[in-house]
């Protein structure tokens, strides 16, 4: 049996569900003391600090 070319639809279904397991991986094991710490340079990271400061500076 030949190999089957997946449709478009499909294509698109299995890059979806590619990208939203890889964004789940991403949110998961951020709570403190976790043994899988966020790297460093992560953008989640950058994004976290970012928003810490403009809550800091409303506070004001």
């Amino acid at each position: 049996m030949g190999v089957t070319r997946l449709k478009r639809k499909d294509r698109r279904n299995k890059v979806v569900a590619k990208t939203e397991v890889q964004f789940l991986k991403l949110g998961r094991n951020l709570e403190t003391g976790s043994r899988s710490k966020m790297p460093a340079g992560s953008q989640i990271v950058k994004n976290n600090e970012v928003l810490a400061k403009l809550e800091a500076e409303i506070k004001k």
